[in-house]
C-alpha cells in the first residue's frame, strides 16, 4: 500500500518541542549507560552521535527561548485597603 503525500509514514523527521528533546536526551543517556559490554560498537556510536546532535540542538534552542519576551502581567485595578 502506497502512502499519499503528507501521510505520517512519509520519510520526514518527527518534530519535537524543547521538552520532548530534553526527555529524549535523558533517555538516550540512560540507554548508553545501561548498555552491556558486548553491545556492538556501531550501536554505541549511533547513540553517541544522536546524543551529540540533541545537545547541539538544545544549545541553540535555549538562547532563543530565553530571548523571547516574557508574557506581560495583567494589569487590573489595585485592591483597596480596608
Amino acid at each position: 500500500m502506497r502512502a499519499f503525500h503528507g501521510q505520517f509514514s512519509d520519510n520526514q523527521p518527527i518534530r519535537r518541542n524543547l521538552a520532548e528533546k530534553q526527555k529524549q536526551l535523558r533517555d538516550l543517556r540512560e540507554t548508553l549507560a545501561s548498555m552491556k559490554s558486548h553491545t556492538s560498537p556501531a550501536l554505541r556510536d549511533s547513540v553517541r552521535k544522536r546524543i551529540g546532535e540533541l545537545e547541539a540542538e538544545l544549545r541553540t534552542a535555549k538562547p532563543v527561548a530565553a530571548a523571547a519576551p516574557a508574557a506581560p502581567k495583567p494589569e487590573g485595578s489595585p485592591r483597596r485597603a480596608r
